[in-house]
């Protein structure tokens, strides 16, 4: 198997996928720009889709432990990509330097979902 996607129910993911398009460097890899989003990361191997669905309650991400869910980055400055999205509406939930010098960064988008920023001294393959 191959991992494909992972996805989100939101409140309103135009909204959304534009913050994440323009915010985290996301791109769209649909043809049509209205919902359900497929956003691809910088490398273009994972994939998030966001959507809008009733048929399905809406979770409350921001109620949410961000240790139960969260979409984690790697980044190169966590400091300055931190700081970056707290301007743009993300608000900050911790940040910590672990002992082996990795950064982990937790964030919360302006929808609740939690963002995490990973600063590592040996990025994961």
């Amino acid at each position: 198997m191959k991992f494909e996607h992972a996805a989100l129910n939101v409140p309103d993911a135009s909204a959304m996928a534009a913050w994440w398009i323009e915010h985290c460097g996301m791109r769209n890899v649909r043809a049509e720009d209205r919902p359900p989003y497929f956003l691809a990361d910088a490398s273009g191997r994972t994939i998030l889709e966001l959507y809008s669905n009733e048929a399905a309650p809406v979770p409350d991400y921001a109620a949410q432990n961000p240790l139960c869910l969260h979409i984690a980055f790697a980044v190169e400055d966590a400091d300055a990509t931190r700081d970056r999205l707290i301007a743009a509406g993300a608000t900050l939930v911790s940040d910590a330097k672990l002992p082996d010098g990795t950064q982990l960064v937790m964030l919360r988008d302006p929808w609740g979902v939690a963002l995490q920023l990973v600063q590592r001294e040996t990025p994961l393959p």
